[in-house]
């Protein structure tokens, strides 16, 4: 059995010396050392050596299958250092070749002129709300003084998961909920997707994007109110800008108000963006109405405050001449590349 052993190390010796691929080291691997293998069918005969012999045959088998897995191991190796530097020798990496020049997306204007937007009112000492697109009715309407069968809930038709759950008509919600949860003085703006259920064209879409604001505190006036809205129209589209208040009603607010800036086309003059008027309605505000503040825990008595909301593809539209609100949702990058 020595003589066995000592012929099948050599045999596999011979035979690595004439590998050239990995699968010629496999195929070599199972037929020495395989459970089929020449030494295995070897170790299988041990039982029928003496007691004295066994140890030294077990010895040398290990030592041969140690010869065996060691010299495997040396000509992989060798084998895979040969087929590194053949396919370093064989590709070349040519660096002064310029690279491929990926294109970069650019911010959409809605996202842009909202970043803006948003800016202006926390430089005015404005904070952030946001909260669910899925809105309980009391916090959508009766919250906000419009209880159930109210006939301004017509022009504020919306989705209705069910009779006490819709997708939000507006941002004003989060005035309730911050009111609800913190007491005066509060300045916040909660910007957000809204839906109504509206016939998609030119100026109308089920979704679209609007920025609520908020002001609590004691002492607050109309005057605060015209006050920061000039500030902020000025801001947005330039001091020469002019602003007036026309009233109108709202039920969340008393008194309440539509403001109009001079056209920034034609200042003022009439032309066919402001339909010959030379003004352009910008946004709905108001005296936030006692019961609003007396539905959410604040005295009216001693607190007052004013509330406002802008339409944000109406900003954007007039911003950039665009005439059709679908153009920023179908993800035209003809048309997003403009911006």
């Amino acid at each position: 059995m020595k003589q066995q052993l000592e012929q099948i190390r050599q045999a596999a010796e011979e035979n690595l010396k004439s590998i050239d691929s990995i699968a010629d080291l496999e195929e070599i691997r199972v037929k020495f050392l395989g459970k089929k293998g020449e030494l295995t069918s070897v170790l299988r005969g041990m039982g029928q050596l003496s007691a004295e012999e066994r140890p030294q045959i077990g010895q040398l088998a290990n030592q041969v299958r140690s010869f065996i897995e060691e010299e495997l191991e040396k000509a992989k190796n060798k084998l895979q250092q040969a087929e590194l530097e053949k396919k370093l020798s064989s590709e070349t990496l040519d660096v002064t070749i310029p690279g491929k020049q990926w294109p970069v997306g650019k911010t959409h204007p809605l996202t842009t002129v909202l970043d803006e937007l948003k800016s202006i009112f926390i430089g005015m000492g404005f904070s952030i709300a946001e909260g669910p697109e899925v809105e309980y009715d009391y916090y959508n309407f009766e919250a906000l003084n419009l209880p159930k069968n109210h006939p301004a809930r017509d022009t504020q038709d919306t989705f209705y998961v069910n009779d006490n759950i819709v997708l939000r008509t507006q941002t004003s919600p989060m005035q309730v909920r911050v009111m609800e949860k913190q007491q005066p003085p509060i300045r916040i703006i909660a910007p957000g997707r809204v839906f109504r259920s509206d016939a998609v064209d030119a100026t109308h879409s089920p979704v679209f994007h609007q920025i609520e604001g908020l002001v609590v505190d004691k002492g607050i006036t109309m005057g605060d109110l015209k006050g920061t809205l000039e500030v902020f129209v000025k801001k947005l589209y330039g001091d020469e800008v002019k602003v007036r208040f026309r009233p109108h009603h709202f039920p969340f607010t008393e008194p309440s108000a539509e403001m109009d800036i001079s056209c920034f086309v034609c200042g003022g003059e009439g032309c066919r963006v402001c339909k010959g008027e030379g003004w352009i309605e910008i946004l709905g505000c108001g005296m936030v109405h006692p019961k609003v503040l007396k539905n959410c825990g604040i005295d009216p008595e001693i607190y007052s405050g004013f509330a406002f909301g802008i339409g944000l593809e109406r900003i954007v539209m007039r911003r950039y001449d665009i005439d059709d609100l679908r153009l920023f949702f179908e993800n035209d990058v003809r048309f997003l590349k403009q911006f």
